[in-house]
């Protein structure tokens, strides 16, 4: 049975203005669209029209799509093969990819011809596409980010490649039942993945466990456990450049699927239990590790992404042309010239220890040259400001899992200390503190530490971030080597969070600046000049209320939740965490509900909030706030005497597709996190780019929003990051403010006594102690409660009048160019990995358009072999 569309479906009005932007369709390209999915739908498919579900037609229109990419992404791979440029490597165990159909269409340029020829056979895109799974390989917006930055690198024409790793299961789905989160798995390969293509060529064998010996005076790691890495390449286009980057995924294989000797004495189990086993390193992101066999599966993980992933770059540096007809080189020297190694985040810093062994062991570097080598093509970027959250692996279980690497990790350790005594001479403390290896009872090495003495680049991801990381969390380091440390802001790509997910707004700009914005963000700066153009200020609102009407059927449909359109939309959409203070949200929330059952008669401007993101499955706490937003949105729905002017909505299952659906209709932006928690934060820029306002504490990213907007046109509220400290220093009480603030003992008494929990009055007991108890309130809520509410206030003050309000969204819009990915990566490729971007296209790929007599044929001659084509 086909599964219904969530979308509201495009009227005559929106497919005018789709194809605006996008230019119109050409008959022939039309007729060579269908041609293809014609053919799809009969030789791939093996259906025809009669029998083939919606299904098959999203399947047969995402080859037809992958066709077009073909040609690009063969050609694309020449090139880098024929010049030869420094290759950018970016590993993450995280890629928040989302669909793919509309981002390759939009980048290809190809969206009205299918959006057309689709039409013409009687079929919808809206509907197709619902029939994509959520790559969701990501927790939140660390793997986004990857996504986002693997479009500007395409974009940019740079040379990268993303890898990863191919979980078979992905994020969970978050079902709400009684108003509790729910696991679900995301099995998202069920039905296949059109995008991607196995390389089974190119299985790389990866080691475990073992024991190392000394063989001739070296060190030799023997009787391995090995699991086979086996590559799945996705295409990445860049924006209407021809140029198709490679995403490379490894998916765990056993070496022997199966044992014919226990099958024949009758074990069945045993059989395929060794392929069972090996192939658990990919089977789930993230594996709760809360448990010795998570923490060992974990490390697994993180190291099987490394070695595969350092294996082929050495593969592909030794057999990339470089201006000689020698087929392979030798000389690592070069290798920091063609080779820049990205960590994104501490997750793949055992890079650093793998990159060493394979230079010394098997390549046979000296320690100092293998050395230098190494941090000349390594640089590590931190997400984090909270020492919990910096892995630590132990001693114990390094010894177990990777002998070789532990002693590798020492003999690093021993060098850099080394050095320390030396331009420190006594200094035992500084010694102690920047030391790889934590000594103690539980004896623990560093990997941030070492990602960053492997590294010749360490940055954070906002100004503010990498400011606290030289003043708190790696001090020592940086007053030892402040040349490594560097500020890359953070950035989202515009052709997903603009083009793709809001394209009347798109339609609008374009009408008064043209297109360039969309590799060119920094050019929407340009629309400051019609903020009194009294014309274009009702096109914006009109487009915003178009939206809003569109989010409020589609919630109807999906989550049978009626809100009010002309209500201000009110979102916090993130990972549910207690840093990020959903809380708090709700907290204001029961203000608002409790100052309208005071004086139902008085004039509210009326408020939907919205809140979605998920709990990791071994958090308590976030778990139990996600049940207390339920509680209080079953109250206050459900009370008439609120009505419509005040309604609270969980986002149930919130990923990347439900962010295109949503972020286009908000109205305000939450991202109300404690200062000095927040690295940079993402979704505030996707808000910002779609005119929203922002309600921020100065934290993160929302600092420079504010320097780009102007504090005028920002609403901000709370303590600062030295205010912070100097509470924290003081000895913070968060009883202090409760007791004196009447308005909020209400409402923390109100969720204590079971008043939103009357079938479990004790229900909430435990996050109303966690903001009250002796040294409770970590997050400090209740510092910030008074000053927020009062700032919300503004917030509905300004909505009354909707000229000054869009105004001012206009001006956000203008503003945001600075939050680009394309800036950010550009910063990076200069900065960091020393290569150039630019926006020059490739030239179109020699192969006929698919669809066309001479399809996959080379229509000018092409140089390159094909066994050079295959040298991905």
């Amino acid at each position: 049975m086909s599964k219904p569309s969530t979308k509201a479906p495009l009227t005559d009005k929106d497919r005018r203005k789709q194809i605006s932007i996008r230019g119109l369709p050409l008959l022939e390209n039309v007729a060579s669209v269908k041609k293809t999915f014609n053919r799809h739908l009969h030789f791939t498919i093996v259906k025809d029209r009669n029998v083939a579900t919606n299904r098959d037609y999203f399947l047969s229109i995402a080859y037809t799509v992958r066709d077009h990419l073909v040609g690009r992404w063969i050609r694309t791979q020449q090139h880098y093969y024929d010049s030869d440029p420094k290759r950018v490597y970016y590993l993450s165990l995280e890629y928040y990819m989302g669909r793919s159909l509309s981002n390759m269409m939009i980048n290809l340029g190809i969206e009205s011809e299918l959006d057309e020829a689709l039409y013409e056979l009687g079929l919808a895109i809206e509907d197709l596409e619902e029939f994509e799974e959520d790559a969701g390989l990501g927790n939140g917006g660390l793997g986004r980010l990857a996504a986002c930055f693997l479009d500007s690198m395409a974009t940019l024409g740079i040379a990268g490649y993303g890898y990863g790793l191919r979980y078979e299961f992905g994020i969970f789905q978050q079902t709400i039942k009684d108003g509790f989160q729910c696991e679900e798995p995301d099995d998202w390969l069920r039905y296949g993945n059109p995008w991607e293509i196995p390389r089974p060529e190119y299985q790389i064998p990866v080691n475990l466990y073992g024991r190392v010996i000394e063989q001739n005076g070296k060190s030799k790691w023997v009787d391995t456990k090995v699991i086979m890495a086996m590559p799945y390449d996705t295409p990445v286009p860049g924006f209407n450049n021809n140029v198709v980057n490679t995403l490379r995924l490894w998916s765990a294989k056993a070496p022997q699927k199966f044992n014919f000797q226990f099958f024949n004495d009758g074990d069945y189990l045993n059989a395929v239990s060794e392929q069972s086993l090996a192939e658990n390193v990919t089977r789930v992101l993230y594996p709760n590790d809360n448990y010795m066999q998570g923490k060992e599966l974990r490390l697994k993980q993180e190291y099987f992404l490394v070695a595969a992933t350092l294996s082929d770059i050495i593969r592909r540096y030794k057999h990339s042309k470089f201006g000689i007809s020698s087929s392979t080189r030798d000389d690592f020297n070069t290798f920091p010239d063609k080779v820049a190694i990205q960590l994104n985040d501490t997750h793949p810093a055992l890079t650093v220890a793998e990159l060493m062994r394979l230079l010394v062991d098997i390549e046979g570097l000296e320690w100092e040259a293998a050395w230098d080598v190494t941090k000349r093509a390594c640089a590590y970027t931190n997400h984090t400001l909270m020492p919990e959250a910096v892995e630590r692996w132990s001693v114990g279980l390094l010894e177990h899992v990777l002998p070789r690497h532990l002693q590798i990790i020492y003999e690093i350790n021993l060098h850099h200390l080394q050095e320390v005594a030396a331009r420190y001479p006594g200094d035992n403390d500084r010694i102690r503190n920047l030391s790889i290896v934590e000594e103690g009872d539980d004896k623990r090495i560093n990997m941030a530490y070492l990602a960053i003495v492997g590294s010749h680049a360490v940055n954070g991801v906002a100004q503010i971030h990498s400011e606290l990381l030289k003043t708190t969390l790696f001090k020592s380091f940086y007053e030892l080597t402040p040349e490594k440390f560097q500020n890359k802001t953070n950035g989202i790509t515009p052709r997903r969070w603009l083009v793709l997910s809001n394209p009347n707004l798109s339609d609008a700009i374009a009408e008064k600046i043209g297109e360039d914005w969309i590799t060119k963000l920094d050019d929407l700066k340009r629309l400051r000049e019609f903020v009194n153009n009294e014309a274009f200020i009702r096109d914006i609102q009109q487009v915003k209320q178009e939206n809003k009407h569109r989010l409020a059927e589609w919630l109807l449909k999906t989550q049978h939740q009626q809100i009010n359109p002309m209500s201000i939309y009110d979102m916090q959409v993130k990972r549910i965490h207690e840093y990020k203070r959903q809380l708090l949200n709700i907290l204001h929330v029961v203000t608002l509900y409790n100052r309208i059952k005071a004086h139902p008669n008085g004039k509210y401007v009326p408020r939907t909030v919205m809140i979605g993101g998920k709990a990791a499955p071994g958090y308590h706490m976030a778990k139990k706030i996600i049940k207390l937003i339920n509680s209080v949105g079953k109250v206050i729905n459900n009370d008439p005497v609120i009505g419509d002017r005040l309604k609270v909505v969980f986002l149930e299952n919130y990923r990347v597709t439900m962010a295109e659906e949503i972020i286009p209709a908000a109205d305000l932006s939450e991202q109300i996190s404690l200062a000095g928690m927040e690295a940079s934060g993402t979704s505030n820029m996707k808000f910002m780019l779609n005119g929203a306002m922002t309600i921020c504490t100065l934290d993160g990213a929302n600092v420079e929003m504010a320097e780009e907007v102007g504090n005028e046109n920002i609403f901000i509220f709370g303590m600062t990051v030295e205010e912070v400290e100097k509470r924290r220093s003081e000895g913070y009480r968060s009883k202090e403010f409760y007791e004196k603030n009447a308005e909020l003992k209400q409402v923390l008494d109100q969720i204590r006594d079971g008043f939103f929990s009357p079938e479990n009055p004790d229900l909430f007991h435990d996050v109303v102690d966690s903001l009250l108890n002796e040294h409770g309130d970590h997050y400090m809520l209740l510092a910030d409660y008074e000053s927020y509410v009062k700032c919300q206030e503004r917030v509905s003050e300004l909505f009354k009048d909707p000229i000054a309000w869009t105004k001012k969204c206009l001006l956000n819009i203008a503003a945001s160019g600075k939050f680009s990915s394309d800036r950010t990566i550009a910063e990076y490729a200069r900065n960091i990995w020393g290569v150039v971007p630019t926006l020059q296209p490739l030239p179109h790929p020699h192969e006929g358009r698919p669809g066309t007599k001479n399809e996959g044929e080379a229509t000018h001659g092409s140089s390159t072999s094909l066994t050079e084509q295959g040298k991905k």
